[in-house]
């Protein structure tokens, strides 16, 4: 075997490579977009870098300056996993569903928008609420 044929074998293998990275990166992102629509947000914002994240912030129902802790190294890492958990409660599913989200995003992130779930609301929203019911001075009944 001479080096051009060599060479070309590990080209076609790089190339082969690229095109599927890039089929898995439309795959996601193409899911993420149907989970905006969903979301009843614009679906071209899941293309826009940091925008996207915004957006998500949204959707599940946390303040925007949640923004800052997802650009911050090491604490991102926290904090974006807690929202893909947010993000999974928001449509109703379990954290199970989350932690496929975080190790298969191209697989759970289009079964999520192409899928059946629903958007039933701000995860964040519902848990504000309940923390707000649990806080609350005790009533005492009227003698």
């Amino acid at each position: 075997m001479d080096y051009n044929s060599e060479h070309n074998w590990w080209t076609g293998l790089g190339a082969g490579m690229l095109i599927f990275w890039l089929a898995v990166v439309v795959i996601t992102y193409a899911g993420l977009w149907k989970m905006f629509v969903k979301a009843g947000k614009p679906g071209w914002a899941a293309i826009v870098p940091i925008y996207n994240s915004i957006v998500m912030i949204e959707i599940v129902g946390k303040p925007v300056i949640w923004i800052l802790w997802l650009l911050i190294p090491c604490v991102n890492i926290v904090f974006g996993i807690w929202l893909l958990n947010l993000l999974s409660k928001s449509f109703g599913k379990s954290e199970g569903y989350t932690i496929g989200m975080i190790i298969f995003p191209f697989i759970f992130f289009p079964l999520l928008g192409f899928g059946d779930a629903k958007y039933v609301g701000p995860s964040a929203a519902e848990a504000q609420n309940r923390r707000d019911f649990f806080n609350s001075p005790p009533t005492t009944p009227d003698a």
